[in-house]
């Protein structure tokens, strides 16, 4: 899989998975009626991607992957399947692949901040924070 795209809703976030740009993004509200629906595919092309990511590595291409979370607000729900994308993020990592993890926050919302750093803990994961 070479990408991944998910327009958003009102209810759900916007994805964009480019294995090409090495940049998975994630941004907007996460509220979906059905979470683990709408977080299945994700989490499955992240499980995908240590392959892919191998393959780019054999063709010597060491340039780093970058997740982007750019969340305006998510519910707890929805916090769980978060959880369980840093989680095989975590294991890329240990796999030894070059993973960077940016998460955007609206300086004004300190609970977002927050949930990043506690991801980042909970995961024992490098964030590089943005307030926007």
């Amino acid at each position: 899989m070479n990408e991944l795209v998910i327009n958003s809703t009102e209810d759900s976030p916007e994805v964009e998975f480019d294995l090409t740009k090495n940049n998975f993004t994630i941004s907007g509200e996460s509220r979906p009626e059905n979470a683990g629906t709408f977080y299945k595919p994700i989490i499955n092309a992240i499980i995908k991607l240590d392959l892919s990511l191998h393959n780019k590595i054999d063709r010597g291409d060491t340039s780093n992957f970058v997740f982007v979370f750019k969340y305006t607000y998510f519910n707890s729900t929805s916090a769980k399947y978060i959880a369980d994308i840093f989680k095989n993020i975590k294991i890329l990592v240990e796999k030894g692949h070059n993973i960077e993890i940016q998460w955007h926050y609206d300086k004004r919302d300190e609970d977002m901040l927050n949930s990043g750093t506690e991801f980042s803990e909970m995961f024992d994961l490098k964030f590089h924070f943005f307030d926007y």
